[in-house]
C-alpha cells in the first residue's frame, strides 16, 4: 500500500555529467511520484568536497529539466524542507551526531590514518573482512575529555552492535537480511567537520519526509547501516526499492571503457530526450506487455516500481538508436523544423540562410533516411551549399561520354520552363531521354551528380525542385567544368 502523497528524492553528487543511471534513477523517481500523486525532490549531495566539479550542479539541474524531469522541490525551488544542498545542511548533520555520541549509539575516533593503514593491512594478510576494531571505543571519558582538549582530530563512528539481524524489505528485491556482524563502524561525521553519505543521507531524508528512497542496487550493500541509523534515532523507516544495474553488452557494470555514459553526450549526437528517456526507462521495467514506444505522459501513467526487474539491464546502443528512429518518425514536421533550426545554427552553414518553406520540403525528403535530425546536415549538405567534390566511385560508374550531352539538354529544356514544378523536372528528364533514344537512368545519375556530388539521397526530382531552377542550372554548368572523363 503506497502512503498518500508519497515523496521521494534525486539526490546526485555534483561530480560531473550526469550519468545514464542517475538518469533512471531520477527518471524512476520522477514516475512513481506523478503516478502516485507524490513530490519529487532534488538534492544535491555535495559532502565529498574532493569529488566537486564547478558548474556541475548547473549542468545537472539543466539536463533534468531538457529530459522533461521537473522536480518539485529542490535549489531554487523552496518547498519548505530546504536548504536542498547539503553542505549548507552542516550545523545539523553535527547535531544528530553529537545525539548519537551522547546515547553510546556512535563514538569519537582519534586512530591516524596510519594507524588505520595498518588495521587494513593486517587485516588483508589474514584474510578478515576489513573493518574498524573499536579502538577508541574503549577510551575512558578521562580520555576523550583530553583528548578533545587538546584539538586533536577525531571522526564519530557508529557502534555497531554485534550479532543482530537487520532486514530490509525491498520493493524490488523482497526481504534481503544482513547480520550487523558485517557491518563496519562507519565514519558518520569525518574530521573536517563534513558528514559522510550515511549519516547525512538519513538525516536529510527524514528531515525531509522522504517515504521512498529508489536508487541504484549498488547501495544495497548500505543500507544496513541506515537501518541501524533509523533505529537509533528512533524514526520511520522508509521503502526502499533497489534498481538493477545498467550492464554493457558483455554484462559487465556499465561504464565509459565501452561507451558514453554521459547523457550530455547522448543529447550533443542528437538523441531526442523523448527516445532517450523511453530508452531509459525501459531499462529494467515494463508494462508487462510488449509495448516499449511511450511518451514521458504515459509512462508516468503506466510505471510501478513492482513491475521492475532484478536483474542487470544491457545498454544495448542498437536498441536506443532503433528508438530515436521510431520517435523521430513520429514528429510533426514543424517539431523537425524546430530541431532542425537548432542544428543549423551550430553548423558551418549557420550563414546558409534557407527558408521555413525549403527545410520543410528538405524534412519531408530526408526523414526517413536518417536517425538523428544532424544527419540531414551531415548526410544532405548539398542542400545548404554545392557540392565542392564529386564522389570519384560514382563519377566512374555513372558519368559516361554522353552525360554531358545529355545534362546540357536537359539544362536547356527546363530553362524555358518558369517556376517549375517537380512534375515539371521529371517530364522534362523524360523527354530528353525520350528524344536522345536513352534510358531515364542515363541522365538521373550523371544529373544527381552534378547538383549533389554524391550517388545516394532522397529522390532525385525532391533534390532538384527543392533547389529550384536556377540553382539547379548553375550546379550543371560547374559539374560540366569540373567533371572530366
Amino acid at each position: 500500500m503506497i502512503s498518500e502523497n508519497p515523496r521521494v528524492r534525486f539526490a546526485p553528487s555534483p561530480t560531473g555529467y550526469l550519468h545514464v543511471g542517475g538518469l533512471r534513477t531520477a527518471l524512476y523517481n520522477y514516475l512513481f511520484a506523478k503516478r502516485n500523486n507524490g513530490a519529487f525532490i532534488l538534492r544535491i549531495e555535495d559532502t565529498d568536497r574532493t569529488r566537486l566539479v564547478e558548474g556541475a550542479v548547473k549542468n545537472l539541474i539543466t539536463t533534468l529539466k531538457w529530459a522533461g524531469l521537473d522536480f518539485d522541490e529542490g535549489p531554487g525551488k523552496d518547498g519548505g524542507f530546504g536548504p536542498y544542498v547539503q553542505s549548507e545542511r552542516l550545523a545539523l548533520y553535527k547535531r544528530y551526531a553529537d545525539e548519537l555520541v551522547q546515547q553510546k549509539k556512535a563514538y569519537y575516533c582519534f586512530c591516524t590514518s596510519d594507524r588505520i593503514k595498518q588495521l587494513r593491512d593486517e587485516q588483508q594478510k589474514t584474510g578478515l573482512q576489513s573493518k574498524y576494531d573499536k579502538h577508541c571505543l574503549h577510551l575512558t571519558e578521562n580520555e576523550i575529555r583530553d583528548t578533545l582538549k587538546n584539538n586533536e582530530p577525531y571522526v564519530i563512528r557508529l557502534n555497531v552492535q554485534p550479532n543482530e539481524l537487520i532486514n530490509i524489505e525491498d520493493i524490488i528485491r523482497g526481504e534481503v537480511t544482513f547480520n550487523s556482524n558485517v557491518v563496519d563502524d562507519q565514519i558518520l561525521l569525518k574530521s573536517d567537520g563534513y558528514p559522510t553519505y550515511h549519516l547525512a543521507n538519513v538525516v536529510d531524508d527524514h528531515l525531509m519526509k522522504i517515504t521512498h528512497v529508489i536508487r541504484g542496487e549498488e547501495w544495497l550493500s548500505s543500507t544496513p547501516k541506515h537501518i541501524l541509523l533509523y533505529n537509533y534515532f528512533g524514526w520511520e523507516i522508509p521503502k526502499f526499492a533497489h534498481l538493477p544495474l545498467l550492464l554493457n553488452p558483455d554484462k559487465s557494470k556499465l561504464s565509459k571503457r565501452q561507451g558514453d555514459v554521459a547523457v550530455e553526450d547522448y543529447r550533443a549526437k542528437g538523441y531526442l530526450k523523448d527516445a532517450l528517456v523511453n530508452f531509459v526507462a525501459m531499462l529494467g521495467w515494463s508494462a508487462g506487455d510488449d509495448r516499449e514506444f511511450y511518451y514521458l505522459d504515459e509512462l508516468c501513467s503506466s510505471f510501478s516500481l513492482e513491475r521492475v526487474n532484478k536483474s542487470g539491464a544491457v545498454f544495448n546502443i542498437e536498441k536506443l538508436q532503433a528508438m530515436n528512429f521510431a520517435h523521430l518518425q513520429k514528429k510533426t514536421d514543424g517539431e523537425l523544423l524546430n530541431l532542425l533550426k537548432e542544428e543549423v545554427a551550430v553548423s558551418s552553414f549557420n550563414d546558409h540562410l534557407l527558408s521555413d518553406e525549403k527545410l520543410l520540403l528538405i524534412i519531408q525528403s530526408m526523414k526517413e533516411r536518417i536517425n538523428f535530425v544532424k544527419e540531414i546536415i551531415l548526410n544532405a549538405s548539398y542542400f545548404f551549399i554545392a557540392p565542392q567534390t564529386y564522389d570519384q566511385d560514382a563519377v566512374k560508374k555513372r558519368w559516361t561520354a554522353e552525360s554531358a550531352g545529355l545534362l546540357q539538354k536537359f539544362a536547356e529544356t527546363i530553362r524555358g520552363v518558369e517556376n517549375p514544378s517537380k512534375e515539371d523536372f521529371e517530364n522534362a528528364l523524360h523527354q530528353v531521354a525520350e528524344i536522345a533514344g536513352v534510358k531515364n537512368g542515363a541522365i538521373i545519375h550523371p544529373l544527381r551528380l552534378a547538383v549533389s556530388g554524391v550517388s545516394g539521397g532522397p529522390g532525385l526530382y525532391d533534390i532538384i525542385f527543392i533547389l529550384g531552377k536556377e540553382e539547379t542550372l548553375g550546379r550543371i554548368n560547374i559539374a560540366l567544368e569540373k567533371i572530366i572523363i
